[in-house]
């Protein structure tokens, strides 16, 4: 059963969204311009390249790369984030390589893996789960470095062996941390799949922004950006919080 204070948080959210369209509408009709469309305006558009077909095609094409990068990055990510975590001789070894990869624009990752893989699709996921890893790699190693000595003592006397040791013990006081390497994690990740989109791909909500900039439609970019808005704020909110919370539950 739903308590009070959900429904007062969902109820201020809700009137939060609705003031925030109030004010654009009101600003479109001051501004009185195709370069600043009204809600309604952008909806329509977007029921429309939905009932024939094209938003859906590519917003599915763009959550498939987007779920792909998250896979990819978020496994590699979290082992290398914690054998870092455990171990100091790596960790001192290989940190500058991290802070390198961190630092590296996603814009410079993006375009060389085009030039040396070409304009493929295994280019696209490989850039894209190139720039994420090293967040999650430094979330994960952070999470590692807070682990209960106590509890891996218990594990050693217990003579667990390494795999119990990693299911039982290390991963489940991990799981707040790859919750929210998890968030962050998607918000990123869907940023760098439209640039990736629009700078080599065929289809894709990044390569539909670019096809309407070049058209100057300014109410079909926001439709397609706001498409995809509203399925990775659905992500956010029927996945990603409800998992956080239930995996953060030990901490009230």
């Amino acid at each position: 059963m739903t308590d009070t204070s959900t429904l007062t948080r969902l109820a201020l959210q809700g009137g939060s969204i609705v003031i925030l369209l109030g004010l654009w509408a009101m600003g479109a009709m001051v501004a009185d311009s195709t370069l600043l469309p009204t809600p309604l305006e952008v909806f329509t558009g977007m029921a429309k390249e939905a009932n024939q077909g094209e938003l859906l095609h590519h917003l599915g094409v763009t959550l498939m790369r987007v779920g792909a990068a998250f896979f990819i990055s978020f496994i590699i990510g979290t082992a290398i984030g914690i054998t870092m975590g455990r171990s100091k001789l790596l960790n001192t070894v290989f940190d500058p390589w991290l802070v390198l990869f961190l630092n590296i624009p996603a814009l410079v990752t993006i375009i060389l893996a085009y030039v040396w893989f070409g304009l493929i699709e295994a280019a696209a996921i490989f850039a894209v789960s190139l720039n994420k890893i090293p967040n999650v790699a430094i979330t994960m190693r952070e999470g590692a470095r807070t682990l209960d000595k106590d509890l891996m003592e218990m594990a050693a006397s217990f003579r667990l062996d390494r795999k119990k040791t990693l299911t039982k013990v290390i991963l489940p006081q991990l799981y707040p941390y790859m919750a929210a390497s998890a968030r962050s994690g998607l918000a990123l990740i869907w940023k760098i799949v439209l640039v990736v989109e629009l700078l080599g791909r065929s289809n894709g909500i990044g390569f539909q922004l670019h096809l309407y900039f070049q058209l100057f439609d300014v109410t079909m970019i926001l439709a397609y950006a706001f498409a995809f808005i509203i399925v990775i704020q659905t992500i956010e909110l029927m996945v990603l919080q409800p998992v956080e919370r239930h995996v953060n539950r030990w901490r009230r």
